[in-house]
């Protein structure tokens, strides 16, 4: 049996009283796609800032490849020379795109491994058209995000994240801020991410998304996983009340 790549125990974040991600148990192998879904506010995405280190968890123990933090009451208590490391595995594609408005698409791409990885300008540069290329943009490189549609600075968005060579990829609402016209390009090219073999968690509260390219679904609750599983199983079997009460009101609100 393979030894998960992703891999985190009794992951919690509490601010105050406020448990937002409370015992989070869960794994992922390489290659493989994970869909994290769940009402508003169930703490899929501080999980997923926690994950990242966007957020400093209070306790638990995550780990990425060879890459292990512990936390208690607050403290890393294990692994801090390895937290660098540990970053570096992964790239995050965020709600609101976060690329910078003054410069190009071409600089934002470009921009982190030439400063963060110590990449030549040329190459950086010559990699980050690639990149661009393939999400059908090569043609919007000297475009500034301002002058660029929603879904087209999303596409910037995760080629900015790819260009940093990221063993697992995180998204966090990716197309939640999009017009409804414009969420389709982003899935796709998150679809192809997925059948590349990519090793992504996703936040998402696209279901149809979530039933075709993930390989595992985790259903968040109150902070915790109430469910996991196969996308089929879970979507036309639930086992819990909570997440069978989740997809009803999902169809009665999606549009038809």
């Amino acid at each position: 049996m393979t030894t998960p790549y992703v891999q985190v125990q009794g992951l919690a974040k509490t601010y105050g009283n406020v448990r937002a991600v409370d015992g989070v148990d869960l794994s992922l192998d390489e290659g493989r796609t994970a869909a994290i879904i769940g009402s508003s506010g169930c703490g899929k995405s501080t999980f997923l800032r926690c994950l990242n280190l966007l957020e400093s968890p209070t306790s638990g123990t995550m780990r990425i490849g060879s890459h292990t933090l512990r936390y208690e009451g607050d403290e890393l208590v294990d692994g801090k020379s390895d937290s660098l490391l540990y970053r570096k595995q992964m790239a995050m594609v965020f709600q609101s795109f976060e690329l910078f408005p003054h410069m190009t698409a071409l600089r934002n791409v470009s921009l982190a491994p030439i400063v963060v990885n110590g990449t030549e300008r040329q190459r950086a540069e010559a990699e980050a058209i690639a990149l661009l290329d393939m999400m059908g943009l090569k043609d919007k490189a000297d475009q500034r995000p301002g002058q660029l549609s929603g879904g087209q600075a999303q596409r910037v968005a995760i080629a900015r994240a790819l260009a940093m060579n990221p063993r697992v990829l995180l998204f966090d609402e990716a197309t939640s801020a999009l017009d409804p016209e414009l969420v389709g390009e982003v899935l796709e090219v998150m679809k192809g991410l997925a059948r590349e073999g990519r090793t992504m968690l996703v936040v998402t509260h696209e279901l149809a998304f979530a039933r075709e390219a993930a390989d595992e679904v985790f259903f968040f609750d109150q902070g915790r996983v109430a469910e996991s599983g196969p996308p089929e199983e879970l979507f036309t079997n639930p086992k819990t009340e909570r997440l069978a009460a989740f997809l009803q009101r999902y169809q009665h609100s999606a549009p038809r």
